[in-house]
């Protein structure tokens, strides 16, 4: 199962597009997320409180566990996120704080050292952005590192189309030329 993480909330999103090609070219079935369809809860002491007695009492089958349940078992998994504010938008964020789950998501080996529990083999992480200043480690660099890092998913590709907003720019040409580079 391919799990699609969207965090496009604008209806014509032209990241939402991007990833819909990608998930077309794929020809796989896949289970969309909308991460602005979640209520998140608040990650208070009383959260983290409860979460790790949880964790200590490995009851991974509680409802608090599903989203990381459900990433965990992904065969791959695309991410669509438009590149904000030196970002992603702050709901990839809260997500992220969900599924990294000591014991689902990932454990640690004797020295310390993150070692992933994750089926995927491959996330691609689908982003675009109105200017072409988009500095790799505030968006894709910090979704390598945990994908590469806690949840053991090797393979991370990056697409996306930037300068959709330049004065004198053709953002449907900038589109066409991401989808002719589309990561297989």
């Amino acid at each position: 199962m391919i799990l699609f993480i969207n965090a496009c909330v604008r209806r014509n999103s032209r990241t939402k597009r991007l990833a819909d090609r990608l998930l077309a070219s794929w020809g796989e079935p896949y289970t969309e997320v909308r991460l602005h369809e979640l209520a998140f809860p608040v990650v208070d002491e009383a959260f983290l409180q409860r979460r790790d007695r949880l964790i200590a009492a490995r009851s991974f089958d509680d409802p608090l566990f599903a989203l990381a349940r459900q990433f965990a078992a992904a065969d791959g998994v695309v991410i669509a996120a438009p590149y904000w504010d030196l970002s992603f938008p702050a709901a990839l964020k809260q997500y992220f704080e969900q599924i990294n789950v000591l014991g689902v998501t990932f454990r640690y080996t004797p020295d310390g050292t993150p070692e992933g529990l994750c089926r995927a083999e491959r996330l691609t992480y689908v982003t675009t952005a109105g200017g072409n200043f988009v500095p790799e480690d505030y968006g894709f660099g910090y979704v390598r590192a945990l994908a590469q890092s806690f949840y053991g998913i090797a393979d991370v590709r990056l697409l996306r189309a930037a300068g959709l907003d330049v004065v004198g720019a053709d953002p449907e040409a900038i589109l066409r030329a991401a989808l002719r580079d589309l990561p297989g």
